[in-house]
């Protein structure tokens, strides 16, 4: 299966991500902010990355934006995993370069259907 990288700040969201992801088969790596997740990514090159919007210092969207300027982790799809649910809010986060969006608190059915979409729109690297 696919090595995802989860960047997420609050343990319970962790847990539960990281616990459905290995239900289902993959290989989960995980940081808890945006400077460990940017530095995971280029070692690890994980097939996704799930990042949360609002992590403390450097926030979700700006990490985003780094991994999409940089050669070595342009092409690894990023799912905005956030709270942020009012409107303009998706669009605003696909802007600043995430190719998908995942909304908090987390559904399982749904949270593994848009991963296993995004994993066969964009096949491991």
């Amino acid at each position: 299966m696919a090595k995802v990288l989860i960047v997420e700040d609050n343990p319970a969201n962790m847990k539960l991500a990281t616990f459905l992801l290995q239900s289902a088969g993959h290989t989960v790596f995980s940081a808890t902010d945006a400077e460990a997740g940017l530095t995971m990514a280029r070692g690890e090159q994980p097939d996704l990355i799930l990042m949360d919007i609002q992590l403390p210092g450097m926030d979700g969207l700006e990490a985003t934006a780094l991994l999409k300027r940089d050669d070595a982790t342009r092409d690894i799809p990023v799912i905005a995993l956030t709270a942020l649910a009012m409107k303009g809010d998706e669009e605003r986060i696909r802007a600043a370069g995430c190719d998908g969006y995942i909304a908090k608190p987390l559904a399982y059915r749904d949270f593994l259907a848009i991963i296993s979409a995004q994993l066969v729109a964009a096949p491991p690297l």
